[in-house]
């Protein structure tokens, strides 16, 4: 714990929301939720306006449109809110360096090790300083903490929200704790605050006044004497400039449940390809796979199976992936899949056999297809199949074409200029043609292959920053 609060904790208002609104003079001051549109998809970010309705991060989108179904509804463009991050992350680093990134919209700073502040007076004088930097910037608002330790740090920030700052003065964390719920303190999740209801504990000075050994005593070891500590205010967890990745995943809930053993086989071969570019993009590999399934009933199952080295080879991650999905009992439907890499190391160790095995089916699929080749045109039932998958191609195309609009991606059109999708189907595209910097645009209707209409780069927040060109 310090004298003086001088760990910052940077959050920013409802990033994805808030970006979105930024970039769309239309959708500013009205309701804004950010996440998958699809049948299971979930809300990332809510602007304030939504969360009026009661919408929040993490609700089921099709609660959402029940409680705000005048709501503009938007797929995520994560490269558009990196590289907003990446502005606010240089903005951090300029005042110390320990940073240690959350998330794309949140972070620790330990101005201390900045030599920027040594006191309450000057720690609010870089705080607000921060925040008029990164509405210069980015043109978005973010809220700051300052305390004495990170845990303080957050709740304050917390406190500051929407759009201010909130200085917690060390020696004062128990009385400023003594009163609030158990579940604001770090670690008591749902379950946890239901089991310390159980034990009459609804408050942070109940767990003060319960003593170490009771919390023990509930909790076990580790989780009780922590708690202990941190409802009595203390927390010396160190601002830490680099955060070790401990695995790298990835997992899509499908729209429909899937029965198809082979079409669920080829979903985890795919989930694993995307998972080693992850892997390899991080500068990693990792020994242990790891297979997620959730069935249509919610039941989740994971499998897990260790190499004997680290790899970070597509395909001995796909064939592990293979493997645990024959372990696991798919009848009745399956809504979600995941593959994920752990044991991570920043070293790879060549599997020969793997190696081997890979080379010999690269040959046998190129057999296969030549044996296809040949044989194509030596009949009509030949001639028919070809037909067949011609037409499932086609198809594919068409359903290709129509997504390629997705709500609230940007677009570029040779006469209207720049705009954004505000919703597509039945072969139209609805545009809304807008600049961040622009009055609200107006709205056209166009076929979704005109060839005047094209995806296009999001255009920067802050006209300054306009590319040549855009």
């Amino acid at each position: 714990m310090r004298a003086a609060p001088t760990i910052l904790h940077l959050d920013m208002d409802a990033f994805f929301a808030a970006a979105e609104q930024a970039a769309k003079p239309s959708l500013r001051g009205k309701p804004v939720v950010v996440g998958g549109l699809g049948p299971r998809g979930v809300v990332a970010t809510a602007s304030y306006e939504a969360r009026r309705f009661g919408v929040h991060s993490a609700m089921p989108m099709g609660q959402a449109r029940r409680l705000a179904p005048n709501a503009a509804y938007l797929v995520p463009r994560f490269a558009f809110y990196r590289s907003i991050s990446e502005q606010v992350m240089e903005l951090l680093g300029r005042l110390s360096p320990l940073v240690e990134p959350l998330s794309l919209d949140e972070a620790f700073v330990d101005l201390e090790a900045g030599n920027l502040a040594d006191d309450s007076a000057g720690a609010r004088v870089v705080g607000e300083r921060l925040r008029a930097d990164i509405l210069a910037t980015t043109g978005l608002t973010g809220s700051v903490g300052l305390a004495g330790s990170k845990m303080i740090a957050k709740i304050a920030s917390e406190e500051a929200k929407p759009d201010g700052l909130v200085l917690i003065e060390p020696g004062t964390e128990r009385e400023l704790l003594g009163p609030r719920s158990v579940r604001i303190l770090p670690g008591v999740g749902p379950a946890t605050g239901e089991h310390l209801r159980r034990a009459g504990m609804t408050t942070v000075s109940d767990l003060a006044e319960a003593g170490e050994d009771e919390l023990v005593r509930l909790l076990g070891r580790a989780h009780g004497a922590s708690l202990h500590r941190m409802a009595q205010g203390y927390d010396d967890r160190a601002v830490v400039a680099e955060r070790d990745a401990k695995s790298v995943s990835v997992e899509d809930t499908f729209d429909v449940d899937l029965h198809d053993r082979v079409r669920i086989r080829t979903e985890v071969e795919r989930l694993a390809e995307r998972c080693v570019g992850r892997l390899r993009a991080s500068g990693h590999s990792g020994r242990t796979i790891v297979l997620k399934v959730r069935r249509y009933d919610f039941s989740t199952l994971t499998r897990s199976e260790t190499l004997r080295g680290p790899t970070d080879d597509p395909g001995v991650v796909r064939e592990a992936a293979g493997r645990l999905l024959e372990a696991v009992d798919t009848t009745g439907g399956v809504r979600l899949l995941g593959v994920g890499v752990s044991g991570l190391a920043d070293y790879t160790q060549e599997d020969l056999f793997a190696q081997a095995e890979e080379e010999r089916a690269a040959v046998a699929v190129a057999a296969a297809k030549t044996e296809a080749v040949e044989s194509a045109g030596t009949g009509a039932s030949a001639g028919a199949d070809a037909g067949g998958v011609a037409d499932e191609a086609g198809a594919a195309g068409a359903v290709a074409v129509e997504r390629q609009w997705a709500p609230g991606h940007d677009v570029r059109h040779a006469v209207h200029g720049a705009g954004w999708v505000q919703g597509s189907g039945v072969g139209r595209v609805t545009v809304r043609f807008e600049e961040p910097w622009s009055a609200p645009g107006r709205v056209r209707t166009f076929s979704v292959d005109d060839p005047e209409l094209e995806p296009s780069e999001p255009l920067p927040l802050v006209r300054g920053e306009c590319r040549a060109g855009a």
